[in-house]
């Protein structure tokens, strides 16, 4: 436990010399809280302009419109996405990085040279992988709350809140999956090039082509605003369209699952509402709806955190680097 701990702290502290990293770490929460500030200003004008009509409206005697459906949690879609495209390729950097600096500097007898027990070395750099993480999605999320707050004038309430603190579990369990992954191949692969490579047409396939492929395959998205929704279909009528269909929806939700990135993307988008299905629903029924999805995200995580453990072992390191 002590060499563990020895371990994380000299990780952190190199964490804070690197500015590569921080210049990462900064560069993501910005273009997250940009996002956020666009969205929430456009949220605010929209707000205004709604009051602007019914002080109009009040002045002439006519009838008031009804206010317009706009929620906060909506406006961090393009924060998400974001998430989950650029925060996945930096997670990856700083995974592969992990282990790449040991084998570029020739460290990893020095460090071995030490009494370390079997899993210590990979222990502490995980450790370390998963404070990091906490620690950015923690700051990230205390700013687009407060960009939510100040910029866009959006009500949030308690249970707004809670939404918010179970997509930043979510969003530290996928970006730690990441970084684990690529830190297993980095362990394993005796050409670094190789391991970075890897990981990348991993990242490429399962967080852009997979998923572009089922939503593709969507017929409601070949339309802005949706198919049934431009063509005036109900959500009865529509659930009866698509049972005509089940062998092709079916086909093209199994294409979508094996992505990763769906299995965070689609929780996230219920509990922030993005998901018009589960828009103003409790947490519960977000829950019930999409457990499978929760559970098959964290099952990734475990995975990705034990190859990891299992391909940074004193053994497999330095036989690589033999």
């Amino acid at each position: 436990m002590s060499s563990l701990i020895v371990i994380c702290k000299k990780e952190l502290k190199d964490f804070t010399r690197n500015r590569f990293f921080v210049i990462l770490f900064c560069f993501l929460a910005i273009i997250m809280v940009v996002s956020v500030a666009i969205s929430s200003a456009d949220f605010r004008s929209k707000i205004a302009d709604y009051n602007h009509y019914v002080a109009a409206l009040k002045a002439s005697g006519n009838a008031i419109l009804p206010q317009p459906q706009l929620f906060a949690l909506q406006l961090l879609r393009g924060s998400i996405e974001y998430l989950e495209l650029i925060g996945a390729l930096f997670a990856i950097i700083i995974g592969y990085g992990m282990i790449a600096k040991e084998k570029q500097r020739g460290t990893l007898q020095l460090l071995f040279s030490r009494p370390l027990s079997k899993y210590s070395l990979a222990s502490g750099k995980i450790l370390t992988l998963a404070i990091v993480w906490f620690v950015t999605i923690v700051a990230v999320f205390i700013v687009i709350v407060g960009s939510l707050l100040v910029i866009g004038n959006a009500p949030l309430h308690a249970v707004d809140l809670l939404r918010l603190g179970i997509t930043a579990v979510l969003s530290w369990v996928y970006l730690l999956f990441w970084s684990c992954l690529a830190m297993g191949f980095a362990a394993l692969s005796k050409r670094l090039s190789s391991a970075l490579i890897i990981t990348l047409v991993i990242w490429l396939v399962f967080v852009l082509i997979m998923p572009q492929i089922g939503d593709t395959m969507d017929p409601d998205n070949q339309v802005p605003g949706g198919l049934f929704k431009s063509l005036q279909v109900d959500k009865a009528h529509e659930q009866q369209v698509i049972s005509h269909f089940s062998g092709y929806e079916t086909t093209r939700n199994y294409i979508e699952v094996t992505s990763i990135t769906k299995q965070y993307e689609r929780p996230v988008f219920g509990y922030l509402g993005i998901n018009e299905t589960y828009n103003q629903k409790s947490v519960g029924f977000v829950t019930v709806g999409l457990w499978p999805n929760v559970i098959w995200l964290f099952v990734a995580m475990i995975a990705s955190l034990g190859f990891a453990m299992w391909s940074s072992t004193k053994q497999k390191l330095l036989r690589k680097e033999a």
